[in-house]
């Protein structure tokens, strides 16, 4: 487990930096519920008719005067965005990196296979993804209780599910890349997981694209069906971890075979 101690701390930083900015937004949206809870109902309205605009985000199915619908659409979307951006860089760069920094050549003349490489930078790349959503499941959970609210655990539970599979599949295709890059390749990280998102939207606003929900891990984190059918789009989710799935198995087979410089 030597590797994935080293690649822990190698991105400790990293992993401190967005777990507190992501948590820090979301305390601020809950904390700014009480003031705005009273306003909420017209400004639910005023959502609701604003045609292909309301269905890209599901606002025409959820209501900003309660805290399941303002946490699902203003936390929703921090955490979906910010925990598929770190997803995808953590593992975009996991193993580029390595012929990036030139560790590879001290690495590799160890008597460790390639596969063993890959395995442990695979498990730390998982184990930062899980430390970042408890973090901020807990940081949720507490500012929820702080502005006297009961923690709804079936709604958001589900939610925070949702997003945290989401992050697992990004990371698992940007780590199948990872192996076929020789630099950090960041753009591509945070473009897959852009383009992601607004395939989504695309997706929302007309019938005519709804196969493309097919391609984004953001169509089984739609808050707007999970809250009213309280469980997620399993079909859904076993196609994401599919994608995710062959991601690193390229990135095993491809480690292996790499000339690496």
């Amino acid at each position: 487990m030597t590797l994935v101690n080293h690649e822990l701390r190698r991105g400790r930083t990293a992993l401190l930096v967005w777990t507190v900015s992501i948590g820090f937004l979301m305390a601020v949206c809950i904390f700014l519920f009480p003031e705005m809870k009273g306003e909420m109902d017209g400004v639910s309205e005023m959502f609701a008719s604003m045609g292909s605009f309301t269905q890209a985000f599901g606002m025409d199915r959820l209501s900003f005067g309660t805290l399941t619908g303002f946490y699902a659409i203003e936390c929703g979307n921090i955490l979906g965005l910010g925990g598929a951006f770190f997803a995808a860089l953590v593992a975009i760069q996991s193993l580029a990196g390595e012929e990036k920094e030139h560790t590879a050549e001290f690495l590799l003349t160890h008597p460790v296979s390639r596969n063993r490489v890959v395995a442990e930078k695979l498990l730390a790349v998982v184990l930062q993804i899980v430390l970042l959503n408890l973090v901020i499941l807990l940081i949720s959970l507490g500012s929820v209780t702080a502005i006297g609210e009961t923690f709804p655990w079936k709604e958001l539970g589900l939610l925070h599910l949702a997003f945290f599979l989401l992050q697992l599949e990004l990371a698992g295709i940007c780590f199948g890349l990872s192996a076929f890059l020789r630099r950090g390749g960041m753009g591509l990280g945070l473009g897959i997981a852009a383009m992601a998102y607004f395939i989504n939207l695309i997706a929302n606003i007309t019938e005519k694209a709804e196969c493309l929900r097919y391609v984004t891990p953001f169509a089984y984190t739609e808050a707007a069906d999970i809250l009213t059918e309280l469980t997620l789009d399993w079909p859904l989710v076993a196609l994401g971890m599919a994608y995710g799935l062959i991601g690193i198995a390229a990135a095993f087979w491809r480690y292996g075979k790499k000339d690496i410089a």
